[in-house]
């Protein structure tokens, strides 16, 4: 029997099966609100057997996007646009999720395609904020703009934003929320020592750097419902000397664990230049952190990174690795990959995916 294609019950949700999708930035939003394109990418991804689906990474405000095509949850016409999508994917058997989260000193830039570099303001781009004044790349190239150091006023008021973009993610049917404190984004800037270097109550030692993401962290889940979970999607190595280690973010996590965190979305590395993702050999490196995170924090994990083949997402899940196996590319390059997963291990592919296309292919 697949364990890949076991049920997974989280809370009050229950997934068909343990492969998700990964969120994916798809910058094609225009001011925040999902477009045609959108109902075609999550839609797909539901009538092809996807067990969760976690939207890309949905911006609390404006200015916490990372490009001009960035999704948002900062009004109501963003809800109202999310409601069918997510609708629809739900009754095609998949749980819908969401990221969402704020840039910090990597907002402002061009979409990839695009070069990916910071826009000036008179490009279409705004003024960044991180918790200190360095810029991303300290050699003025690709990521240059010189970040506000956020004063408390303005933790407070991004906290709120957290708070009520996760009210609007309720209002839009989404089903488990994820906040995204990885990748050199600005809640892991806050706690990465690569990054903080303030002297204030939101620097310094652990308490003071993970103060940012406990106190946010508590605020949402406080409106979050008790019966929906909780994740949150960290960076569990910045694989730099001296940065962020596994044992860090156990230690985050288990407080996290304690305010309502329900599961980690275990990623890596982001927060300087050369605190690169997982690449190459580092992917097999990072589906072990999360087995690690899994076994002492008691936590259910997701494993990310070039994850493309059945045998491999099995292997994950069935070895005791990570409760899901979240695949992002793999995904776009194949909408259809949960079928196709399950005609390969063996497993009853035709329940995993929509009645139309399990009828004629499955």
């Amino acid at each position: 029997m697949s364990a890949l294609f076991t049920p997974l019950k989280i809370k009050d949700v229950t997934l068909r099966n343990r492969l998700g999708m990964g969120p994916m930035c798809q910058y094609s939003s225009i001011n925040g609100l999902a477009q045609p394109w959108h109902m075609t990418h999550i839609g797909a991804r539901a009538v092809g057997g996807a067990g969760l689906i976690i939207a890309e990474a949905t911006a609390i405000s404006p200015e916490g996007r990372i490009t001009p095509g960035c999704a948002g949850l900062w009004n109501d016409a963003q809800v109202e646009a999310l409601i069918p999508i997510n609708a629809f994917a739900k009754s095609q058997g998949a749980v819908i999720g969401v990221q969402i989260g704020h840039a910090g000193r990597k907002a402002s830039a061009a979409r990839p395609w695009e070069g990916g570099a910071h826009l000036d303001d008179n490009e279409g781009g705004w003024p960044t904020v991180s918790p200190t004044d360095a810029a991303f790349d300290i050699d003025g190239t690709r990521l240059h703009k010189a970040p506000r150091a956020m004063s408390l006023d303005d933790i407070a008021a991004v906290q709120a934003d957290f708070v009520a973009c996760a009210k609007r993610a309720l209002d839009a049917g989404y089903e488990l929320l994820e906040i995204h404190g990885a990748h050199g984004y600005l809640l892991h800037s806050f706690f990465t020592p690569l990054i903080n270097s303030r002297t204030d109550q939101y620097g310094g030692d652990f308490d003071g750097r993970s103060r940012m993401m406990s106190e946010t962290v508590e605020a949402v889940r406080a409106v979050w419902p008790e019966r929906l979970p909780l994740a949150v999607r960290l960076s569990v190595t910045d694989w730099v000397d001296g940065g962020l280690t596994i044992e860090h973010n156990i230690a985050l996590a288990k407080v996290l664990r304690d305010l309502g965190v329900d599961m980690v979305d275990c990623s890596g590395g982001g927060a300087t230049p050369d605190a690169r993702g997982s690449v190459g050999t580092r992917t097999a490196d990072q589906v072990g952190l999360a087995a690690q995170m899994r076994a002492e924090t008691g936590l259910t994990t997701a494993a990310v990174g070039c994850i493309t083949t059945a045998t491999q997402a099995e292997e994950i899940v069935a070895s005791g690795q990570a409760d899901i196996a979240l695949m992002a590319r793999q995904f776009l390059r194949d909408p259809f990959a949960a079928m196709h997963f399950a005609q390969e291990l063996g497993a009853d592919a035709k329940s995993q995916v929509s009645i139309p296309v399990g009828h004629f292919v499955a």
